[in-house]
């Protein structure tokens, strides 16, 4: 299955963009990363049996290890593509949630967008790892 980042804004050269990179590298499941232009833009079309999930402050909090959980679900029921849209600044509207398959937050608290691809690179690493059967020290 493939694991897509869909993301408004260019991340250029940041240290969020070599975390992201850093991340990107260690995964050992198919990925791409899409940026779109802060507004306008349209997102690639989405293949057949594809599921999205939209980073938003409305959304669930997931453990690491549910979030793994979700990902082997959709893995192992035949997805062939897993979206993860981030929005920019003023992030999505109703019309966007009511689309999402999974809207997920990082917590409570509001983050720069550039700093969530950079988050959520590093949990798409550590549910790979979970997956792998790796050691996961929060597990207990």
């Amino acid at each position: 299955m493939l694991l897509h980042i869909i993301a408004r804004g260019k991340i250029g050269r940041s240290p969020e963009a070599e975390l992201v990179d850093r991340y990107a590298k260690r995964l050992t499941m198919p990925f791409r990363i899409t940026e779109l232009p802060d507004r306008g833009g349209k997102l690639p079309p989405a293949p057949p049996g594809t599921v999205t999930v939209m980073l938003d402050e409305k959304g669930r909090q997931l453990s690491s290890i549910d979030f793994a959980r979700r990902i082997e679900g959709w893995r192992d029921s035949g997805k062939r593509e897993c979206r993860f849209l981030i929005g920019a600044a003023d992030g999505f509207d109703d019309a966007d949630r009511d689309n999402a398959d999974l809207l997920i937050a990082f917590g409570a608290m509001t983050w720069p967008h550039m700093m969530a691809r950079a988050m959520l690179a590093e949990q798409l690493w550590r549910a790979c790892s979970i997956l792998a059967g790796h050691p996961y020290h929060r597990e207990g």
